[in-house]
């Protein structure tokens, strides 16, 4: 649906994915052909863009999965996980498992080979864990719940076997589209003060009012991803302190920051901005926001889920506009 409204598709040759998440949009306009430059301001989802929009070559292999789940020398190094999160999220063995596996990393040959591995992982920490985010504390008491368990037979299952499972579906998503793309990991505001000679930009910034607080609800991965011993860890699930600031999440800071962004890419022809119509600003606003600088379309499309997910509340809807030149 959001393909079928790019304007102007025969000009448009390169992609910004600003907000780009868990990357499914940066992958899929990889997969439409064009040149993909992906950023998120969170590094684990950086990693999955380096991994399968960045990458155009490397996999694991046999030998790769082996060294990981080998016997890592450095394993004393390496326990946050075990001392964070046994027995809130994870048995401690797993939790060893996890922190032996990112000793192990920095032995891949490429650092591609390197983001595949960190996001396979935390792809499968997700799945281990019911509701597949880590803003409770119930992870464990879910896992000894056999209604539960009929439903999500991952919750049971040790970490490496969730992981085998995974690996040959993120080795086949690799492929070369014969561009060079490129995932990075920065505020939004600042990621497009360095990006030149783009003809669509795609924004889908957090919609305030509906869980757009991601470093609470995956903030182990982040931990994970860049496994940090130096930051303060708090409350029950054991976030850490302090957050980076996105400037698009809280409704004190939203406004402002669209208003800034909409002035920093005046000069990139086509925009594409995603949004939910329960979120903060309202769509009449954001609307009249983007009229300062460019023609604006708005396209409709009811929620197919409403259970879960960005804003996908039961009779909400999905909006997009479709912005053009003047």
């Amino acid at each position: 649906w959001i393909a079928d409204n790019i304007p102007n598709k025969d000009s448009i040759n390169s992609v910004f994915d600003a907000f780009s998440g868990s990357q499914s949009m940066s992958y899929y306009f990889k997969q439409l052909g064009y040149q993909v430059f992906s950023n998120d301001f969170m590094s684990f989802n950086n990693h999955i863009g380096k991994a399968l929009v960045e990458n155009s070559t490397d996999i694991l292999t046999q030998s790769d999965i082996d060294m990981l789940f080998s016997h890592a020398t450095n394993k004393s190094e390496f326990t946050l996980i075990e001392d964070l999160y046994s027995d809130l999220f994870f048995e401690r063995k797993e939790a060893v498992c996890i922190d032996n596996f990112r000793a192990n990393i920095h032995k891949l040959n490429t650092t591609y080979k390197q983001s595949l591995a960190i996001s396979i992982m935390n792809r499968s920490l997700t799945r281990k864990v019911t509701m597949g985010h880590f803003a409770h504390t119930r992870a464990l008491v879910y896992a000894s719940d056999p209604t539960r368990i009929k439903r999500n037979r991952s919750l049971i299952r040790p970490i490496k076997d969730i992981f085998m499972d995974l690996v040959p579906e993120y080795n086949n998503a690799v492929f070369d589209n014969n561009h060079i793309n490129r995932s990075m990991c920065m505020n939004a505001l600042d990621a497009v003060s360095v990006i030149n000679n783009i003809d669509l930009i795609y924004l889908d910034p957090p919609y305030c009012d509906s869980h757009a607080d991601y470093q609470s609800f995956y903030h182990l991965l982040e931990t994970f991803t860049e496994y940090w011993k130096d930051k303060r860890f708090v409350n029950s699930i054991r976030r850490y302190e302090p957050k980076r600031i996105s400037g698009f999440d809280k409704k004190t800071d939203i406004c402002e920051s669209l208003l800034q962004l909409f002035k920093k890419i005046v000069d990139i022809p086509y925009w594409l901005i995603s949004y939910n119509d329960r979120s903060y600003p309202d769509i009449d606003t954001l609307v009249r926001y983007a009229e300062n600088y460019k023609n604006v379309r708005v396209e409709k499309k009811v929620y197919t889920n409403d259970r879960g997910g960005k804003g996908s509340v039961a009779g909400s809807h999905e909006i997009l506009l479709v912005c053009t030149p003047r």
